[in-house]
């Protein structure tokens, strides 16, 4: 039961567990931009300090200020130690984060001339950025937390030491770091939040490719229901009716007539053929692979699934190459072999008659097999949805869900499907496959 709960019948975790990566993802991603926000206000604050009592002569409280920037480097720092490990980042972490540089920037304010400070509409860009980052309740804080600052400031601060103006408000030292204020404000929004919303984007993104995932699993499943239930009443019929083809080849009428009797075994041949897919439902029927998998290599997988594909199917030259592909040992199923057979015959129904070509190779540790037809090619809405279910260009009920069923086996493989047009005419699916995924478990490459 526990390994149950683990993974799914494919090995892989289960799909409300996986769901949880993109918010996983950009949780920690949302943590990173606000660390390199912070390194940013400790350069600026630092720079602004030194800048303001040496260079323009204001005698500020130093140790008090620059203990406040020493603080928030060391919370920084323990951010950055936070954001490596592998646990997820609660909207509950970021707030608390945020409310640290509302506190800190409120004291450096507190000791720089309070509501006379230029700086004092940073508050603005501390409620930006939490607007895009934490959720509702958490933000309205923020908001009176920097209101609260705000207001507090008004009365009790340190007076900046200044006595040559008579009006620090209309100094042109104020009015220039009110500017500065302002671009550093609007730079920092625009780059910040910029990347924020990409990243709350991409997990928009990835949430949406997981229902559909979800939704042709779920599909999946009814259709595996539906074909053990058909297989399982297909058995009686096949079998009766191999017995009376056996009989009649016996019988004279058609041992005399030799047309007959190749008709006769070319029934029997497809009779066998379908009880073979028969079995090949039930054996594999929930599970990606069979629940008897076979080992082999890699050169006789391919070689005997040509054969086998040549002997059952007539009217196409099958051209078959092999691009340095080693022969490493493989798990061979039923589910593996009616992927690739899918895709063949796709391209066989494509192209009538006109030769095809299977080509192997292997690039990157990854097993890579391009079916090529003759036919007139894929229609441009077929492309853009290819592999989802009833996207057929046969008009017949059931149409699409061969590929529909090999894209899914590749993506449960680690794998994946692709088509394109070729220039020439025609057109190329090429399934791309990780050679570990087909291994033995127990067999390494230095073996």
């Amino acid at each position: 039961m526990a390994t149950a709960d683990a993974e799914d019948a494919t090995g892989q975790p289960p799909l409300g567990e996986v769901s949880k990566v993109p918010e996983r993802l950009a949780g920690r991603k949302n943590l990173l931009q606000l660390i390199q926000l912070r390194w940013l206000a400790v350069a600026g604050q630092l720079v602004t300090i030194l800048a303001v009592n040496f260079l323009l002569g204001v005698d500020l409280p130093l140790v008090p200020m620059l203990t406040l920037l020493g603080s928030l480097v060391l919370f920084n720092l323990a951010s950055l130690q936070r954001s490596r490990l592998s646990l997820p980042v609660s909207h509950g972490e970021l707030f608390a984060g945020m409310l640290v540089d509302v506190g800190v920037l409120t004291a450096q304010l507190f000791f720089s001339g309070g509501i006379t400070n230029p700086f004092i509409y940073l508050y603005l860009l501390q409620v930006a950025v939490s607007s895009v980052l934490l959720r509702p309740r958490y933000v309205w804080v923020i908001v009176a937390a920097t209101s609260l600052g705000f207001v507090l400031l008004t009365r009790w601060h340190r007076p900046l030491p200044v006595p040559h103006l008579v009006n620090p408000a209309l100094s042109s030292q104020y009015i220039a770091g009110l500017v500065l204020c302002y671009l550093l404000t609007a730079s920092l929004l625009v780059i910040f939040i910029g990347r924020i919303s990409r990243n709350l984007r991409q997990r928009d993104a990835s949430l949406a490719a997981l229902r559909q995932r979800a939704a042709e699993e779920e599909h999946i499943v009814r259709m595996g229901l539906l074909a053990t239930g058909a297989a399982h009443e297909l058995g009686t019929p096949l079998a009766t009716l191999s017995v009376i083809l056996g009989d009649w080849a016996r019988m004279a009428p058609f041992a005399g007539e030799p047309e007959l009797r190749e008709e006769i075994e070319e029934m029997q041949v497809q009779i066998q053929r379908c009880k073979t897919i028969v079995s090949g439902i039930l054996m594999s029927a929930g599970r990606t692979r069979g629940e008897a998998p076979v080992e082999t290599t890699l050169h006789a997988f391919l070689d005997d699934l040509v054969q086998h594909w040549r002997s059952t199917r007539s009217g196409n030259e099958l051209r078959y190459v092999r691009h340095g592909v080693p022969d490493l040992p493989l798990i061979s199923d039923v589910a593996l072999k009616q992927m690739i057979d899918n895709v063949l015959d796709n391209a066989r129904e494509a192209a009538p008659s006109s030769p095809l070509t299977l080509s192997v190779r292997c690039d990157d540790d990854t097993l890579t097999l391009a079916v090529q037809d003759h036919g007139p090619g894929f229609a441009a809405p077929m492309l853009e949805f290819f592999g989802k279910p009833y996207q057929s260009s046969k008009n017949r009920p059931g149409g699409g869900m061969g590929l529909f069923l090999s894209v899914n086996v590749a993506r449960m493989l680690g794998g994946q499907i692709a088509a394109h047009n070729l220039p020439e005419g025609g057109a190329e699916v090429i399934i791309s496959l990780p050679l570990s995924s087909l291994m033995p478990a127990e067999w390494t490459p230095n073996e």
